[in-house]
């Protein structure tokens, strides 16, 4: 069996060029007052896997008219405007889901009030959003707010059907288009954007990241029901919260009207009642809505692959390819 592909594999290519955007990073994030530069200091250094920079800057790389050069500031910029986008919803979620912890450490809302989370997070945006502006580079700062809006869209349809116990399919995928494949499409253009490329190329690479991000999504989807993932969230918890997400959809859909209520009766006990998370996460690997859930995932793999086939082989593309193949098997 082959290794596990490690996302210091697929970063290689772009080393210095993720090293220049968190010099980058560093030096445009300072704020002003003890208080709010500590706590703009600890959510920047819990930012996770980076992936949307690591998208930004491969696109970029795979872009750029001239093989090998140095990206310079645009794809920095365009990586920081992306991923604090990103910083800054992960933060205002924790807020609303009332979540301790992120990656393993004490979430900010559990480190200063919640009130002060929010604060930050709208700051983080703020900052975002005058640096892009300051930059002159208005391609990309309009690129890039647009996806904005659709977070908090998807986050509200998100809630809104957990609060009914209501999902469809049709539902369901424009839930995890709005809340993580359009961000990462938007991550994967910006690095088209940013080095100049046609039109044509930067909507093939918001395609690519659109169906990663499709992928990558339905991927958590699933760990969240599987005992061994190492996510380092617990798992059913989206049981806990009441979503109903493709594994479940899938039995959910396939059951007669009955079995439908006895199930969501189940899923309204979840957050105080243990046991019917463990009942449910049984029915739902019993009754196949991790397989078919799982089929659905690699069709947007192998659609976000396809995406490249026009651009020649470099390590960028190579990088790329990867990356799907990472999402794909991971399992945190």
């Amino acid at each position: 069996m082959q290794s596990m592909i490690t996302l210091d594999d697929i970063r290689k290519p772009v080393t210095a060029e993720l090293a220049a955007f968190d010099e980058f990073v560093e030096r445009q994030f300072t704020a002003e007052g003890e208080l709010l530069s500590d706590m703009l200091r600890y959510a920047l250094s819990s930012r996770g896997k980076g992936i949307r920079p690591l998208l930004v800057m491969l696109s970029a790389a795979m872009n750029a008219p001239v093989k090998g050069a140095s990206l310079g500031r645009r794809a920095s910029l365009a990586a920081m405007l992306v991923e604090m986008v990103h910083v800054a919803s992960l933060i205002h979620d924790d807020v609303i889901d009332e979540a301790d912890t992120r990656r393993g450490k004490p979430s900010v809302n559990a480190r200063w009030q919640s009130h002060k989370a929010v604060i930050l997070g709208d700051y983080i945006l703020a900052r975002n959003m005058n640096i892009g502006l300051q930059s002159g580079q208005f391609d990309l700062v309009t690129h890039v707010c647009g996806s904005m809006a659709s977070l908090c869209e998807g986050e509200i349809l998100q809630d809104d059907c957990a609060a009914n116990r209501l999902m469809s399919r049709k539902t369901y995928f424009d839930i995890i288009y709005k809340k993580t494949a359009s961000l990462l499409g938007i991550s994967s253009s910006a690095g088209a954007l940013a080095v100049h490329a046609t039109r044509d190329r930067v909507t093939t690479m918001r395609r690519f990241g659109e169906a990663l991000g499709m992928a990558f999504q339905i991927q958590d989807d699933i760990l969240d029901y599987t005992p061994s993932n190492h996510a380092g969230k617990p798992v059913g918890n989206d049981l806990c919260e009441g979503k109903i997400t493709l594994p479940l959809l899938t039995v959910l859909e396939n059951s007669p009207e009955e079995r439908r209520a006895e199930l969501l009766g189940h899923l309204a006990r979840c957050g105080e009642d243990a046991s019917s998370v463990e009942y449910l996460r049984g029915v739902v690997a019993q009754e196949g809505g991790l397989e078919a859930a799982a089929e659905v995932m690699h069709g947007y793999i192998t659609r976000a692959v396809e995406m490249l086939s026009d651009y020649e082989d470099t390590p960028y593309r190579s990088s790329l390819i990867n990356l799907c193949a990472y999402v794909a098997e991971r399992d945190r």
